[in-house]
């Protein structure tokens, strides 16, 4: 199907001006690739802190989140005692499975990981005390585990209480603030691009300013004198972009060998995750989004100041 006239001219007249700009980049590589490497560290450092955030949230979210109560038994129950108690702990409704841990099982643990026997073996008695792990339901709100937990400390042979969620629920605070720090961080980087690319192109505006004035002297119209302003800048959005992208990946690809060697140590198959397809994209569109931006904020402010003689 062949365009219409007009619409080809106009396709014809975009796919010049930006064949045309990123042939004038070229020309000055050494500043425009100090330019676009301005740009590229300033979207890599939001992203890449968002990254991590979402590393981590993938991290424990491979971790048991469910709350975990640990009760700890006075040293003097009988077998029949300790078993007593788990199993009222296990009939109360916001306990999803309930496990009884004996002195013995516990000592022998100790063993196993810590790798000392023979100097456990030369204790007179077994000091470890009898422990009851309660998993808590999920959707459990803190109201409802801190009542828990006090009916766990009035229960009779019960002489210490521990939520094991508490280092979890820190955790999670921790990527919360995370998370605004790092929306606050892209929003000055990104805010940086902006003033990079304008900058930029209020600088090549004054360095064709005779061009242009001839340009509107036999009648060029603002859009056409404006259009190879935004490519330059649009330009410079996407080759920043897909540097920060690189910058990204190559951080990804030379950390994801430790990490998986340290999540190994602690029985986890947890690898770090990447910007994928979806993130590539936003991404590229994220840094040609601000280089258009910054580019029509110079175009608008200094093409008008700018009349033939």
């Amino acid at each position: 199907m062949k365009l219409p006239i007009a619409l080809q001219g106009w396709v014809s007249q975009h796919t010049r001006a930006a064949i045309a700009t990123l042939g004038a980049l070229r020309l000055r590589l050494v500043s425009s690739m100090m330019t676009t490497a301005v740009i590229g560290i300033a979207l890599a450092l939001p992203a890449g802190f968002l990254l991590l955030v979402d590393n981590l949230e993938a991290a424990t979210t491979q971790h048991d989140g469910s709350p975990q109560a640990s009760l700890f038994l006075t040293n003097d129950l009988t077998d029949e005692r300790q078993q007593a108690i788990a199993a009222q702990i296990e009939n109360l409704s916001t306990i999803e499975r309930v496990e009884l841990i004996t002195p013995e099982a516990a000592l022998a643990e100790f063993q196993r990981v810590s790798g000392m026997q023979e100097t456990l073996s030369l204790l007179a008695q077994n000091p470890l005390p009898p422990v009851v792990v309660a998993r808590l339901s999920d959707g459990l709100n803190g109201s409802a585990v801190d009542e828990l937990m006090g009916t766990f400390k009035t229960l009779d042979g019960v002489a210490e209480v521990r939520l094991d969620r508490l280092w979890l629920e820190r955790l999670e605070a921790v990527m919360q603030l995370a998370n605004r720090g790092s929306a606050l961080i892209a929003l000055l980087l990104g805010l940086t691009v902006v003033l990079v690319v304008g900058n930029t192109i209020r600088l090549d505006i004054e360095n064709r300013r005779a061009e242009i004035e001839i340009s509107k002297l036999i009648g060029g119209t603002d859009a056409f004198v404006r259009r190879p302003f935004l490519y330059t800048g649009m330009w410079y959005g996407l080759i920043g972009g897909s540097l920060a992208t690189l910058l990204l990946g190559l951080s990804v690809f030379i950390l994801s060998g430790p990490t998986g060697r340290l999540a190994a140590l602690y029985g986890s198959q947890f690898q770090p995750l990447g910007l994928g397809l979806s993130g590539t994209l936003t991404m590229l569109a994220s840094g040609i989004a601000l280089g258009l931006l910054g580019a029509g904020i110079a175009v608008s402010r200094h093409l008008a100041e700018i009349e033939p003689r």
